[in-house]
């Protein structure tokens, strides 16, 4: 059978790897010239000097969290020069996260935590430590970690019916506690981790990931930050290509093939039609798999494909944000820390990460014009923000941007009186080209990021739609990971292909999918929340604070007798 996949992303590129190894004849439509979406990196065009290859670019630097499971399993399916384990030997990790703070020394931690599931709350401990550097009381950090204790003796239940329609603000308590919590605790870590805003992203998902994060510092082995040791095309997306176009698996893979519509008739799609350098033609198959952005989706679902299914309606609804790469290009390499750099306090939400240091196997003499030691690649998380220089970053031209990003990272790391950056130290700067200028007013953005926001998940389809041959990959779906991620993309693409093979009555295996996991030690208290909540009553935590802000295990420990007495008086 055909599959017809639009876009090559790494939604794309992951559903027809699966299809492909489940043998279905697979087409892909990728509008670009380049594979892997968002994940793509890039040339900089006409940078590279005397048979030199052009200077590496980002769409926005990688990140692979140590609870992505979806996306590294596929990675070690990837052939890479014999390895074992594909192209996911690629991954590097990281040893350490900075936080960079104007006018503060810069506060270095692990990105790693040697203990076990029940040194949990020792990781909360470990991580709220540093909090009283940044002025939040041991009450406030107290708070913050019943705040993820409530979370983590909550049944899912409760979690979709209550939380899912709070923000992370609300829930976090940030209105009635100090600025600093505000600020540091509340919308810090979801501004420069997702692009979101703490007043409007949902405390379920917010929350979830904060969590995952947190259990990544106190699981043995497991790591916080893992990145690539090179451009990302050239030590993942490229060779997951030519896999996907090799003998073996035989995928018809089209850049420059841009989707226009899609048609139906009798709740069922016909065709697609193609637009491929200024020709257009039509195709056809037995199963399609939307697998482009949301932004992309809303355009494509006519009322036709509304009306046979009405769930797209929701797409109008959902929110972006602009989450995109300034990356600058340095005479002398600048380590700074071996690991991403969190600018927690900076205007336009700023993070960073050195590159040189983890990419060994990259001869940069052989790059540009051979001058460049070393490469600064930064994500700019808040465009709507007024920076120092008195603008939005949407409303900046390129040269500003880059100057007010320089500015901003200066002001964090250029403190008690050494300057890790110098202006004569930058030899050029590149803004991801996915900002562009149509006009002199304002930049728009080609490929904004989906963020979470308050009840969102209603507005959310699943990957198998109410028209029979059509299915969804995208990170807009509903997926355990739920976050505008690389591993909620491939989430979501195996969710597609289990509908086809289901539709298709194929006998075929079924794609894994893996939940977000939790520590069991949480899961009686889970399950007798799921009691409380049945009966209509809030949830329980009789979790009390000292006077210096610590908590003592036994009273985690006694947390599931004392939730089973009050269901006891309940009953």
């Amino acid at each position: 059978m055909k599959v017809i996949v639009l876009g090559g992303g790494v939604a794309g590129m992951s559903a027809a790897h699966e299809l492909a190894e489940r043998d279905f004849e697979v087409v892909v439509y990728e509008t670009r010239p380049i594979p892997g979406g968002k994940a793509r990196s890039m040339p900089v065009p006409g940078s590279g000097m005397r048979g030199r290859r052009d200077l590496p670019a980002e769409h926005g630097f990688r990140f692979f969290p140590g609870f992505y499971r979806h996306l590294p399993e596929t990675m070690k399916r990837i052939p890479f020069r014999g390895e074992s384990d594909g192209v996911f030997s690629n991954l590097v990790e990281t040893s350490k996260v900075q936080l960079a703070l104007e006018g503060r020394a810069e506060i270095v931690t692990p990105a790693h935590f040697p203990g076990s599931v029940d040194e949990l709350d020792l990781a909360f401990g470990s991580l709220l430590a540093q909090a009283t550097t940044l002025g939040i009381s041991p009450l406030d950090q107290a708070h913050f970690m019943n705040t993820l204790l409530l979370l983590l003796t909550s049944c899912e239940e409760r979690r979709f019916a209550e939380y899912e329609h709070q923000s992370w603000w609300e829930f976090s308590g940030a209105k009635v506690r100090s600025p600093a919590y505000g600020k540091f605790l509340a919308d810090g870590l979801t501004r420069t981790l997702v692009a979101a805003k703490a007043r409007e992203m949902s405390a379920r998902t917010g929350g979830a990931i904060l969590l995952q994060l947190l259990f990544d510092l106190a699981t043995p082995g497991h790591q916080v930050d893992r990145v690539l040791n090179g451009p990302t095309n050239d030590v993942w997306i490229d060779p997951w290509l030519e896999y996907l176009r090799s003998e073996d698996m035989r995928v018809d893979y089209r850049t420059e093939h841009q989707v226009q519509a899609i048609h139906t008739s009798d709740s069922t799609v016909t065709h697609v039609s193609i637009v491929a350098h200024g020709r257009r033609f039509d195709d056809t198959a037995d199963f399609y798999v939307a697998a482009v952005p949301v932004e992309v989706m809303r355009l494509l679902a006519t009322d036709e494909l509304k009306q046979a299914e009405p769930r797209l309606a929701g797409l109008n609804c959902l929110r972006t944000r602009w989450m995109n790469g300034v990356m600058f290009y340095l005479d002398r390499d600048v380590p700074m820390v071996r690991g991403h750099s969190l600018y927690i306090d900076s205007l336009w939400a700023l993070t960073s990460i050195s590159q040189r240091q983890f990419w060994p196997g990259v001869d940069f003499e052989q790059m540009g014009d051979g001058r460049v030691g070393g490469i600064l690649s930064v994500d700019v998380s808040d465009w709507e923000a007024q920076g120092n220089n008195g603008k939005q970053a949407m409303y900046c031209s390129k040269e500003q941007v880059c100057e007010e990003v320089w500015a901003q990272l200066k002001r964090s790391l250029n403190d008690a009186g050494v300057d890790v950056l110098d202006d004569a130290n930058v030899l050029r700067c590149f803004l991801d080209p996915d900002i562009v200028y149509p006009n002199p007013t304002g930049a728009e953005n080609l490929e904004p990021l989906l963020v979470n926001t308050v009840g969102s998940w209603e507005n959310r389809p699943d990957a198998r739609t109410a028209i029979e041959n059509l299915f969804l990959a995208s990170d807009y779906v509903r997926t355990h990971t739920d976050l505008a991620t690389m591993e909620g993309a491939n989430e979501a693409a195996r969710r597609a292909v289990n509908g086809i093979l289901d539709t298709a009555g194929s006998t075929q295996p079924r794609c894994q999918v893996w939940p977000l996991s939790e520590p069991e030690i949480f899961a009686p208290a889970r399950a007798l929340d799921r009691v409380l909540f049945a009966l209509r009553q809030p949830p329980h935590l009789p979790i009390k604070a000292k006077e210096d802000g610590r908590i003592e295990r036994s009273e985690l420990v006694s947390l599931g007798a004392s939730v089973a007495g009050r269901i006891s008086r309940l009953l």
